[in-house]
């Protein structure tokens, strides 16, 4: 009981702070007010001021700050509201980003080849990292705000490494979209990918830190059986459900 009761004081804590974020936002005109016909409770409602304060720790000064930088960088690199696939055609044509399934919680499951990426323009990699979020979180389940990936790094070697692009994804995610990652399974690690990683590693905050597990291969199938039923893990981890290509979720 008394733990119900912190629990629903801390609720009501987060409902007061968001408010207060929304109240700050309207004000500076980085959103317009509910009652304004411009009003877009789909793009900025309490959901998304939730992500970000929880993000920065329940600071509402902090999480203001991430979230008015986050919608003017949404202005500059996405005018027209969305990525068009036009604009992503050679990242696309890697083939490395596949949907498929919901893990036991019902978080989507999405799957990224590693070892396909080709390190080459950095904008459009970022215009893909972009587009490929926004398809994440638009294929939700109701009542569910994160996505599982499992970061597949077969064939991954010194061709495929792109330090830049790495750090300007993790940035997309960490500062674009909060609290949007819910676990990422790195699978089937080449021992030269781990120079890499400790140069990557101190640019991951502490939050995207505690949701990355590296997997041995003898343990690849329970570890992904613990996380996914079979009858929602794809194929290539010896589930039923074949990969559907990002483009086409």
């Amino acid at each position: 009981m008394e733990e119900d009761k912190d629990k629903n004081e801390e609720e009501e804590i987060e409902r007061s702070k968001v408010g207060i974020m929304k109240a700050l936002l309207q004000r500076d005109h980085h959103i317009p007010s509910a009652s304004s016909p411009q009003h877009n409770s789909k793009v900025i409602d309490d959901l998304m001021i939730r992500r970000f304060l929880r993000a920065r720790n329940q600071d509402i000064e902090k999480a203001t700050n991430l979230l008015i930088k986050y919608l003017k960088w949404r202005k500059e690199f996405v005018p027209d509201g969305s990525i068009s696939v036009s604009d992503i055609s050679n990242q696309l044509a890697d083939n490395k980003l596949f949907m498929q399934g919901l893990d036991k919680t019902g978080r989507p499951v999405v799957v990224c080849y590693g070892g396909r990426h080709k390190p080459t323009n950095l904008d459009e990699f970022k215009r893909f990292v972009t587009y490929s979020l926004d398809k994440i979180c638009s294929r939700m389940p109701i009542g569910q705000e994160k996505f599982v990936c499992i970061g597949d790094l077969e064939g991954w070697g010194y061709s495929s490494s792109d330090i830049r692009g790495y750090l300007a994804a993790l940035s997309i995610l960490q500062d674009c979209y909060p609290e949007r990652l819910g676990k990422l399974i790195i699978v089937h690690v080449p021992y030269i990918f781990m120079a890499v990683w400790k140069a990557i590693y101190p640019f991951i905050d502490s939050k995207t830190k505690n949701k990355i597990i590296f997997v041995d291969d003898k343990k690849l199938r329970s570890t992904l059986l613990n996380e996914i039923d079979e009858c929602q893990l794809p194929d290539v981890y010896g589930g039923i459900l074949k990969l559907v290509p990002i483009q086409d979720c």
